[in-house]
């Protein structure tokens, strides 16, 4: 999805799905500011992507179209690195039935309301990677599942102005 969006300088969330600071994460906790929160929305959007990594390996698992490409430059499964893409939004509507930090969006984020791009450094992978693999059991109340997740998001993103992720795609 991010060689997606250097290309087409926009992307779409899938089923619109993103995190936010909403009134119904203001009101689940008793404190914090407006930092603080986003910090919450933030490791909930990180969560979130290991879902997508989940998705991406099974589609390279199955030899699938998106499974990289010959020429090398698309590596054939995912990088296990969670991405977090901060962006300014208008026009998001709350999704309280899902969490309290989900919000829908209206349409796709062009490149220029791109306030940030957060991704795992090279010695997060193996944990993400195995955080791939129970993230499913982890939803599902599962306690070991929950304890490798943890693994996983120990690790602290890494922060990169927008303009940077063509070169730093470059380098995973």
């Amino acid at each position: 999805m991010l060689r997606e969006l250097v290309a087409d300088r926009e992307i779409r969330a899938l089923n619109d799905t993103a995190f936010a600071v909403t009134p119904a994460l203001r009101e689940a906790y008793a404190s914090g500011d407006d930092e603080e929160l986003a910090e919450v929305a933030m490791a909930e959007a990180a969560r979130a992507s290991l879902r997508l990594l989940a998705e991406e390996q099974a589609v390279a698992d199955l030899g699938g179209e998106d499974a990289g490409d010959e020429s090398g430059k698309t590596p054939a499964g995912p990088v296990f690195r969670r991405a977090v893409i901060a962006a300014d939004v208008d026009g998001a509507t709350l999704r309280p039935d899902l969490d309290d930090a989900v919000v829908r969006l209206s349409g796709p984020i062009t490149y220029d309301r791109i306030a940030s791009i957060h991704v795992d450094l090279a010695e997060a992978e193996s944990e993400v990677a195995k955080a791939v693999d129970v993230i499913d059991a982890a939803d599902m109340g599962d306690a070991d599942a929950e304890f490798v997740l943890g693994d996983a998001e120990d690790h602290q993103l890494a922060w990169y102005a927008a303009q940077e992720l063509p070169f730093l795609l470059d380098l995973l």
